[in-house]
């Protein structure tokens, strides 16, 4: 897949989707860390999520939005919602995306949603599956994300247009009823 140019993109911005503070004890006594989680996207189809760490929570926040530009893909939105049903696994987690009708609305909640709404996803439903760890989650959906392909590009895949590939099925049952068919 393309690596995405985030400079191109005018309007993208950041979402905190989590944040864990981390303490290491050292002899001196404890050293505190931060560990966020943040979401990029400009509502128009492109999103990534990218974690930073850092001391302090600015420069955490700074460095996961630079991670999150980094991982930058293209989301496919067909009249407002994902082409077809997909299921991605990252650690325990588990994510389902599947198509809803116009009106609908984004039916997720958590990381998922958070994600969905940067992406410029406006109707979906989603179930979380196995570990609700927003991380594990984000990771999932991010995969999720990246196995969705449009009509045509599958067609591409088969070397015929969309509409040969939409009708194939119906075609051959019209050749078969007819006889013309092997």
């Amino acid at each position: 897949m393309a690596r995405i140019n985030p400079d191109a993109l005018p309007n993208l911005e950041g979402r905190v989707v989590r944040t864990n503070k981390v303490q290491k004890t050292n002899k001196g006594g404890r050293t505190m860390s931060w560990s966020i989680l943040v979401v990029m996207g400009d509502g128009n189809g492109h999103v990534g999520a990218g974690i930073g760490k850092a001391r302090a929570i600015p420069d955490a926040v700074r460095k996961g939005e630079e991670d999150a530009k980094k991982n930058l893909i293209k989301v496919p939105i067909v009249n407002g919602t994902i082409p077809h049903e997909v299921l991605a696994m990252h650690g325990a987690s588990e994510v389902m995306l599947k198509p809803a009708a116009p009106g609908t609305g984004v039916v997720a909640g958590g990381a998922v949603r958070i994600l969905l709404e940067s992406a410029g996803v406006h109707d979906v439903l989603a179930k979380s599956i196995g570990s609700n760890n927003p991380v594990n989650n984000a990771w999932a959906t991010m995969k999720a994300f990246a196995m969705l392909k449009t009509l045509d590009e599958y067609a591409a895949l088969r070397g015929k247009t969309a509409d040969e590939v939409r009708r194939g099925s119906a075609q051959n049952a019209v050749k078969e009823e007819s006889g013309d068919g092997a």
